[in-house]
């Protein structure tokens, strides 16, 4: 079996974002690491891989993005993927999801091309994008069948069965592999990489593929091409001191309602 699970590089929550000129995330200049809902994905890749260990399975971790995105294929190999590709052309820079989407389904078609690709997994969504578009996008262009958003997944000879949390329900979903394969947050804790592991992943290839490699034009990706853009971006407001509410003479709480009404929190 061949597994292509995708990894994204993110800026750090934690760190201090910024935007380009043009509205587009600083990826360069900006500490950077693997998107924790996608560690989630590299994690279900592998499990599925340990519970038919009596079968010939690889695990290759994709990513698209600027020159340290390699951190986040490297990051998967020290949890244990086998291999890692990493798309990188300077073209690619502001691509929305609908050109992303299509580059990674044409580094798939070559991965495909070495070894059918029985399975693609991804990530709820990306911590920086949020969008969760990019599977459902991936799975159109391979013409292949999705079961996405995923807590619980199962596999069974060529077929995959997930449970899909709702709002009002829980929903029992299959598919025949070759499929596209999203999970959430609940489907089980990432493992961390072990010293072993992460000795391991520096002898594990890492190649890099550009869009003339993948037969991707330029036009076709970046900037210019996105079907989306943010037109306009302000720095967030620095935050201010709280309101203190006493209750000296027993009015604190007609007084906090007050307050709580005048946010339209009640």
């Amino acid at each position: 079996m061949n597994i292509v699970v995708l990894v994204k590089y993110v800026p750090d929550a934690t760190a201090d974002r910024r935007f380009e000129a043009d509205n587009t995330v600083d990826r360069v200049d900006v500490d950077g690491l693997l998107s924790e809902l996608d560690e989630y994905a590299v994690e279900q890749a592998l499990q599925i891989k340990e519970k038919r260990a009596e079968e010939e399975i690889e695990v290759t971790a994709l990513t698209v993005g600027p020159e340290k995105a390699a951190d986040a294929v490297r990051k998967a190999l020290q949890m244990g993927a086998d291999k890692g590709v990493h798309v990188i052309d300077d073209a690619i820079a502001g691509s929305d999801a609908i050109a992303t989407s299509l580059v990674l389904a044409k580094a798939i078609e070559k991965l495909g091309a070495e070894k059918p690709v029985d399975l693609v997994v991804g990530g709820l969504a990306s911590t920086d994008a949020g969008l969760s578009v990019v599977p459902a996008m991936l799975a159109e262009r391979l013409g292949l069948p999705q079961v996405t958003l995923a807590s619980v997944v199962e596999t069974q000879g060529n077929q995959v069965r997930i449970k899909r949390d709702t709002d009002v329900a829980t929903e029992v979903v299959g598919g025949t592999m070759p499929l596209v394969l999203s999970v959430t947050d609940q489907s089980g804790e990432a493992r961390y990489p072990s010293f072993k592991g992460i000795m391991a992943a520096k002898k594990k290839p890492l190649e890099t593929w550009s869009l003339a490699d993948l037969g991707v034009d330029a036009s076709q990706v970046g900037l210019a091409a996105s079907w989306s853009v943010v037109e306009e971006t302000a720095a967030r407001p620095p935050r201010t001191a709280g309101e203190i509410v006493k209750d000296e003479d027993g009015s604190g709480a007609k007084a906090l309602a007050d307050f709580l009404a005048s946010k339209k929190f009640i």
